[in-house]
């Protein structure tokens, strides 16, 4: 993998990562105005939970046609300049935190109870390949590690900046999702806090030495396993909240991405891939899905949460879509139509492609 740095026309960072030597940027002809984010979070005094408040965001891109793509090498509207590229990495122009934010208030109204602070951090946009018509699961093993090397790269990039609490490498895919832009890509989110799912992971972790031990070996033992390897095994898990729900973890106990070795980092390329595939296999049609990569926060606490992946999809059948209604939404009260032990075995029986 071979790293390049360039520079947007409006100062946002752009980083090629490519499979052979030699890439000279192209400079982006744009002539875009500086990137002024406003990003402020405020801390819901009865839950403990932060919420993000970004105004600019609700102009972002939005379905735009093929031709208009900014994630095409070399458009009109493109964010990458270039002609072509293997994967490519930018900051988002429509950023949920931005350390360029201003200062805010400490509270919101004066009012000691509503806690205020900048939304400092990062949001970043990876872009799996240049082919505005492939998949994440179309692409060749060689390539799906070089996006596994740009996320290792970026998380231990980003995990030294000194605002960041948190790294999450994400992938949403599909409009049911509520995806904007239907190019192969997936972003990373460098949170200026610890989120609440990984607030609760430390907790659970911090009252059972080696819970993610005692999990893997559990679900390895079970009869939910769909995917297992030298370092990684793919299940359902127990208490699966979505009719697709599936975890990916490694034997070894890592925090993150950056962590990962070279084995295996080469048998992930492989495992993720099958895995995507079988998704798309069990009805017949890509499958939405939200692929999200939990990692260890970037300071206290990070030897107790293992990196994993989080995949999980709102399909429950053909052509129906699982709704979060007044349970999950209103009270985060999970209800799952579809058998945990179901979902698994559905998984190892269709083929991957």
């Amino acid at each position: 993998m071979h790293r390049t740095r360039a520079r947007l026309s409006d100062g946002r960072e752009l980083v090629y990562y490519d499979e052979t030597p030699g890439r000279v940027p192209v400079p982006d002809p744009r002539g875009l105005p500086p990137v002024e984010p406003v990003c402020e979070v405020r801390r819901d005094p009865l839950t403990g939970d932060h919420v993000t408040v970004t105004a600019h965001r609700n102009t972002r891109t939005f379905l735009p046609p093929p031709d208009q793509c900014p994630l095409c090498p070399g458009g009109p509207a493109s964010e990458i300049p270039d002609d072509s590229y293997d994967v490519a990495v930018f900051e988002n122009r429509f950023p949920s935190f931005d350390a360029r934010t201003p200062a805010v208030p400490p509270t919101v109204d004066g009012a000691e109870v509503f806690e205020r602070f900048p939304g400092a951090g990062r949001c970043e946009v990876v872009c799996f390949t240049d082919d505005h018509d492939a998949a994440m699961a179309d692409l060749p093993v060689s390539r799906v590690r070089t996006v596994i090397d740009a996320w290792a790269d970026r998380t231990a990039e980003l995990s030294r900046l000194p605002a960041v609490r948190q790294v999450f490498v994400f992938e949403n895919r599909g409009v049911e999702i509520g995806v904007t832009l239907h190019h192969p890509h997936g972003q990373i989110y460098a949170y200026p806090f610890i989120t609440p799912r990984t607030e609760r992971m430390l907790a659970m972790a911090s009252l059972s030495p080696g819970l993610f031990d005692d999990v893997l070996k559990a679900e390895r033992e079970g009869t939910r396993v769909v995917l297992s390897g030298e370092h990684w095994t793919a299940y359902v898990p127990a208490a699966a909240r979505w009719p697709v729900e599936v975890h990916l973890m490694p034997h070894r106990h890592v925090p993150d991405f950056a962590a990962l070795d070279g084995a295996e980092r080469d048998e992930l390329a492989v495992l993720y891939r099958d895995l995507l595939r079988r998704c798309d296999a069990l009805y017949d049609t890509p499958l939405p899905y939200v692929a999200g990569w939990h990692q260890a926060p970037t300071g206290e606490g990070r030897d107790l949460v293992r990196l994993h992946l989080e995949l999980f999809s709102v399909r429950r059948a053909p052509g129906k879509i699982k709704y979060l209604a007044g349970s999950e939404s209103g009270m985060a009260a999970w209800i799952n139509d579809v058998p945990p032990e179901a979902a698994a075995a559905r998984l190892r029986e269709v083929a991957a492609g």
